[in-house]
């Protein structure tokens, strides 16, 4: 028996047709991940050094805060609240109802006399700043880079509220060298 008799001969038009159909479809796929379930987002600064350097990017999970609210020290992709065309990186602080208070550098919860672990920032952060009372939806933020962060303090709009709040960081995909979850 004759194989050649058995195969259907080469259609070109089919054949470009098949790839269309599985680029349509890749391109779909990623728009359905990009809209729906991640976050991409590149690094412009160091307000988040050494935790996330200049030029890294990163996967955010869009789905992270369905069912619950971010907790202090979360890395959150949000929508910056003076221009919600720009997206920013920074670390959770203050909570919803919570008072932040920045001395000397330290952060202080609700007039605590213990300050929050900072062992994160790469340097002694500096200066005094608030009191600030978080309202409800609301959380006051800041970068790991204290002395390099445009961050809660320094905003008209102090707060970022839970509408603005894309996803929670998680996966640093560049460079390949620095591959990884983020802590």
């Amino acid at each position: 028996m004759d194989k050649k008799k058995n195969e259907e001969p080469f259609d070109l038009k089919k054949e470009i047709l098949s790839y269309i159909f599985m680029l349509g479809t890749v391109v779909i796929v990623v728009l359905v991940l990009n809209e729906f379930l991640i976050v991409n987002a590149r690094i412009p600064s160091a307000s988040m050094e050494n935790t996330i350097m200049t030029g890294e990017q990163i996967f955010g999970n869009r789905l992270a805060y369905t069912f619950g609210k971010p907790d202090r020290y979360d890395i959150i992709i949000f929508r910056y609240p003076d221009d919600e065309s720009n997206l920013f990186i920074k670390r959770v602080i203050g909570l919803p109802g919570e008072t932040v208070e920045i001395i000397d550098g330290k952060v202080y919860i609700d007039g605590s006399e213990t300050p929050l672990n900072d062992s994160f920032c790469p340097e002694t952060p500096v200066g005094s700043y608030g009191p600030y009372e978080v309202p409800q939806g609301h959380f006051f933020v800041m970068g790991d880079n204290r002395n390099h962060s445009n961050d809660s303090r320094f905003w008209v709009n102090k707060f970022v509220s839970t509408d603005q709040i894309l996803g929670k960081a998680f996966f640093r995909y560049w460079p390949v060298t620095r591959m990884g979850t983020l802590k």
